[in-house]
């Protein structure tokens, strides 16, 4: 989520010296100011704490003289370092010069400091990156180690990451990154995209991206300026659309890095909404997005209407919170739980007043994802799940609209005849009491991806036990109805719909 730019934020290190950049990153990788050297100097509770923006651990961890542990304390923790203690680690005057080094005391003073956050980031292939962001915000929220200016680009947080995970990576020709931050889904969006456009209403935060980019020995981005798709040009369409907007749900848009500064969650509903014609055939567009839950209206139905014509879609609500829940949460990460007894209980009233007029319950949160197609009826899943998956989820998605065009283009027929493998990491569970001849229920569970599980009887758990892609459906079916003594077209007549289910579920995957 980004920011807007005012004179209280401090300058930035210049984005026209790539080579200071280059120099910089080799002098933090021979440091090994990298994720892996982190957790290694820090070791994992010190680690865990700075996540949640509290440095006490790091600090303590950090009292050596290490080279490695200077870096940390310049470029993670905020403290002035004597000049003499990184002179022989980094190219310091290079710094000073462009940017990224200040003297607190002047240009006599002994001391050196960072004018911006820089946190290492393991990318998904090994890769070492680095991702800047305003002072203060490499770590936990706005209301954390540092300022909690309005205007301020956050870096790496729990919705960032969940993002960049979630996203399907196929290569593409052109991706768009709608509202970049400091540039960490345009960053991964360049190993997979051959042209990558990065948006932002804030010029700060296109500045913070292209210093990511530039530290990370990534390739540049086209960045530009503006709201949403204002800045996308006519005509111009994308393979891959990502967005982690600025989707907080609140009265006004006072701190705009994470308030869109539209009504309720018409800001995620325009957004989704202007995806669709965006977007190139077959190509994706996914969003991190919260969503009202109105008095006397399905959630459900709500964003279904969000979904744009020629687009499947898919829709996972992960969590849901009433309206108290949600307004302590985000005053919390303004850090408005410290301005005062009497502003906290008026800003906090003025949430509730805002839900009240809205007629608004509770706020849900999850991802949305969207891909063009072709097909005469698109679908539309909307569901909820609260539960454990496993991330990277980019594949699982990728997945299960490719069984989506499956399921579309056989019918009952066609089903039967095909041939279908068990799903890696699915196991039987049997449910019943104890001793019992017979279980309850059977339950088919995943152990990666989605982490699904779903009731079968007692053929669908024998058919998908069989399922190795030698057989087809149909002959599994009458070879299940030889032995349990049924009728096979009767059982070839009721079992398709299992089966589908089994196939979209993503327990049975298709072979031919």
């Amino acid at each position: 989520m980004g920011g807007v730019s005012n004179a209280t934020v401090p300058s930035l290190p210049s984005a026209d010296r790539p080579d200071v950049a280059a120099r910089l990153r080799d002098a933090l990788l021979g440091a090994s100011f990298t994720a892996d050297g982190l957790l290694e100097l820090l070791g994992a509770p010190a680690y865990a704490a700075l996540a949640r923006s509290e440095t006490v651990p790091a600090l303590r961890a950090t009292r050596g003289d290490t080279p490695l542990e200077a870096l940390v304390r310049l470029f993670l923790l905020q403290q002035p370092v004597p000049h003499a203690r990184v002179a022989d680690v980094l190219p310091v005057e290079d710094c000073l010069e462009s940017g990224w080094l200040v003297r607190p005391g002047g240009a006599a003073g002994s001391d050196v400091a960072a004018t911006v956050d820089v946190r290492p980031y393991g990318g998904p292939g090994g890769e070492d990156w680095f991702i800047v962001s305003d002072l203060g915000c490499a770590v936990g929220g706005a209301g954390g180690i540092g300022s909690r200016d309005e205007s301020v680009v956050l870096g790496v947080g729990g919705a960032s990451t969940t993002l960049a995970g979630i996203t399907v990576r196929t290569p593409v020709g052109a991706a768009l990154d709608l509202g970049t931050g400091s540039g960490i889904q345009a960053l991964h969006a360049g190993r997979h995209a051959t042209r990558v456009t990065a948006t932002d209403l804030n010029p700060r935060a296109l500045h913070i991206t292209a210093l990511t980019l530039a530290l990370s020995g990534a390739p540049a981005a086209d960045l530009r300026q503006g709201s949403l798709f204002e800045p996308v040009k006519e005509g111009e369409t994308y393979d891959l659309i990502v967005s982690n907007p600025p989707f907080v749900i609140s009265p006004g848009a006072r701190l705009t890095y994470r308030d869109g500064g539209m009504g309720g969650d018409d800001l995620c509903r325009s957004l989704v909404q202007g995806a669709g014609e965006r977007l190139n055939e077959g190509g994706f567009a996914q969003f991190l997005a919260n969503w009202q839950h109105v008095e006397g209206e399905d959630w459900q139905d709500r964003l279904r209407s969000w979904v744009p014509r020629g687009c499947d879609a898919w829709i996972v609500q992960r969590e849901v919170q009433d309206v108290a829940q949600y307004a302590e949460l985000w005053l919390r990460d303004a850090g408005d739980h410290r301005s005062g007894p009497a502003d906290y209980q008026a800003r906090y009233d003025a949430w509730l007043e805002e839900f009240e007029a809205r007629k608004v319950k509770g706020v849900g949160f999850g991802w949305i994802t969207l891909r063009r197609t072709g097909a005469v009826e698109p679908s539309v899943t909307v569901e909820e799940w609260p539960h454990a998956i496993e991330q990277p989820l980019g594949d699982a998605i990728r997945t299960h609209f490719e069984r989506l065009d499956y399921l579309r283009e056989h019918d009952d027929a066609a089903l039967l005849a095909g041939h279908f493998k068990l799903a890696a990491e699915v196991v039987q569970e049997q449910v019943g009491l104890p001793g019992a001849e017979d279980p309850e229920h059977v339950v088919l569970r995943q152990h990666r991806g989605m982490r699904r599980a779903t009731k079968v009887d007692t053929v669908g758990a024998g058919f998908a036990g069989v399922c190795d892609g030698t057989l087809s459906a149909g002959r599994i079916l009458d070879a299940i109805a030889q032995l349990m003594g049924e009728d096979p077209v009767i059982l070839r007549d009721r079992t398709p719909a299992q089966i589908r289910l089994l196939v979209e579920q993503g327990f049975l995957e298709p072979t031919g």
